[in-house]
Formats: C-alpha cells, sequence, structure tokens
C-alpha cells in the first residue's frame, strides 16, 4: 500500500480539471456509485466520509473530510482530508493520500468546469467573495478557462485579501467592497456564512455564479431572491438539496428542489444548458466523491510514495 504525503505537488492544474470534468460527464451519464455524503457533527465544526465507486477509472474509496471554520485561530487549515483508494475487485487498500490541499484544487477545478460551460463569455471580470484557500484554488483554475481581465476580491479580513493579492503579482487584483465584487462577470463564493453575503441588487442579468461556500445544512451565502432570478446547476441534486446553496431556501419554503434545473454532468453531456445569454446561473457545489477519486487517481499517476506494508 502506498501513501501519499503531498500529492498535489505532482500535477497541474489543466490536469485536475480534465479530470474533474470526465467524473462530471461519468456522472451526468449515470456512470458512478456515490451515496450522498454523510455528517458527524463535532464541537468546532464537523467531518464528513465520501465514499464513491468510479468504474471509467477502475478506482474506488473514500474521503473523510473536516470543516472547522476556526481552525485558523490556531494555525490549521479550515479543511483537512485524507483519501484512501481501493481496488474494486478486491476491496484492497491500495493508496492513501492526504487531501487537504487535493480538496482545495478539486473544488477550484470544479468551479473551473461549471464557469466553462455555463458562463456566458469567456473573459471579463472574476470576483471572490472570501480569499482563503478555496479562492486561490479557484483562481487558479477559472484563470485556466476564462479570460480574466480583473480580478475584485472582498474579505471579511482586509488583510487575507491583500495577501491572496500579493501570491499573484502577474494580474490585475484589486481589494474592493462586497457590493464591487459581487458585480463581476463571474463570481466565487467561498465563504462558510449562514446568513447571506450576496445581495441580489449587485447581480446583474448575464453574471455566473460559482456557490462554493454552502456544504452543510443551515449554509447559505446568497440572496435567496437571486435564485429566483437564476437558473440553478448543482453538482448532485440529493446533497444540494440536503447542504447545498439551496438547502435553507428549501427549508424556509422559498426555493422547490424541482426548481433545480440540472446537474453540471447532464451540463457537459449535451442534456441541458443555460436559457439564454442573459440568465444569471448558479452551480451550487457541494464538492462530490466521485471527482476526489479522479483528482486521486491522476495524483497516484504522477505523485512520490511511501510504501507501507499490508497484510492480509
Amino acid at each position: 500500500m502506498r501513501y501519499y504525503p503531498a500529492p498535489e505537488s505532482a500535477i497541474q492544474m489543466p490536469d485536475l480539471i480534465e479530470a474533474v470534468r470526465m467524473a462530471f460527464m461519468d456522472h451526468g451519464n449515470g456512470r458512478c456509485e456515490m451515496p450522498p455524503k454523510s455528517y458527524v457533527s463535532l464541537p468546532g465544526g464537523d467531518f464528513r466520509t465520501m465514499p464513491s465507486y468510479l468504474p471509467s477509472l477502475n478506482v474506488a474509496g473514500v474521503k473523510v473530510v473536516n470543516v472547522h471554520p476556526d481552525n485558523r485561530n490556531v494555525g490549521l487549515p479550515t479543511v483537512m482530508g485524507l483519501t484512501i483508494l481501493l481496488d474494486p475487485p478486491t476491496g484492497r487498500p491500495v493508496s492513501i493520500l492526504n487531501a487537504t490541499g487535493l480538496t482545495d484544487l478539486r473544488t477550484g477545478a470544479a468551479a473551473a468546469v461549471a464557469t466553462s460551460a455555463l458562463a456566458p463569455v469567456k473573459n471579463g471580470t472574476l470576483g471572490l467573495i472570501g480569499a482563503g484557500r478555496q479562492a486561490r484554488s479557484g483562481l487558479l483554475a477559472i484563470g485556466e478557462v476564462f479570460g480574466i481581465e480583473t480580478v475584485k476580491v472582498w474579505s471579511r479580513s482586509r488583510k487575507t485579501a491583500e495577501d491572496l493579492a500579493s501570491r499573484f503579482p502577474s494580474l490585475d487584483i484589486r481589494v474592493t467592497s462586497l457590493e464591487q465584487a459581487a458585480g463581476s462577470d463571474v463570481l466565487l463564493t467561498t465563504t462558510p456564512s449562514v446568513s447571506p453575503v450576496v445581495m441580489n441588487d449587485w447581480i446583474s442579468d448575464g453574471t455566473h455564479i460559482n456557490a462554493i461556500g454552502a456544504d452543510a445544512p443551515g449554509k447559505q451565502e446568497l440572496d435567496p431572491t437571486i435564485l429566483m432570478r437564476a437558473e440553478i446547476f448543482v453538482d448532485d441534486r440529493k446533497q444540494a438539496v440536503h447542504s447545498g446553496e439551496v438547502n435553507v431556501p428549501i427549508r424556509d419554503g422559498l426555493f422547490k428542489p424541482e426548481n433545480i434545473v440540472g446537474t453540471l454532468g447532464e451540463v457537459l453531456i449535451g442534456r441541458i444548458g443555460r436559457s439564454s445569454r442573459e440568465a444569471i446561473t448558479i452551480f451550487d457545489s457541494t464538492g462530490i466523491a466521485i471527482t476526489d477519486l479522479a483528482i486521486a487517481s491522476e495524483a497516484v499517476k504522477r505523485g512520490e510514495f511511501v510504501e507501507l506494508p499490508f497484510k492480509p
């Protein structure tokens, strides 16, 4: 059995985006097995287990991942993960991967896939609501598929926003107000908020929004009125209804599950799509297990590893 301590350093973002795109397409075609993630509440947050099987890559496995919003106060990542890959014919564990960095990259790659499939323009302004690890990953990934002219970034901590800007000196990155950042052509929201931070009046027709932060029951980042105006595409219907951006509006009777247009996988295989250039589109991303399998498989192909003994 192999342990991969830092596999994200071995793979490139275009390869990650393509691996995630193919996983979404398998999902759209029904070529995977993936029960909804399960949650266990903890004092400072929660952890989730995410099992799945992706026949197209001949890989099965599970990711265990936590979300603890206050971890930054003690010098730890908000999200940390571990992925175990199994040999499908035997169930034998074949790899253990440190999935902390891979989770950030997978999330960014999913936003890039959605942006390339749903944004009505191919270049323009990118708005970042939140400036942490997932925002940085999203910026890297979206830049591979979208011609970024200007980045407008807002964070509750101006220092965090300025730090993000300093990491990308070749880009025109401006630390702005929340309203200014929201008024971008493509928007990426990555906050752990449990109440809306992006208001309806700030969103123009034709905007594409990657809503990443709402990944557990009770979380929401967008004014529910935006959902009434928008066409909603999800990574997985069951997970989105339970814990995505739509979960609170559904709970409060402001949105109905049947108003979800479909999944990103269905968009990629050509079954559905945005209705017009003027439509507001939202990709409601909860994070799906098969994309973790896809990038873990990519990492195993390219990464350095440590052999661990395995005895039946």
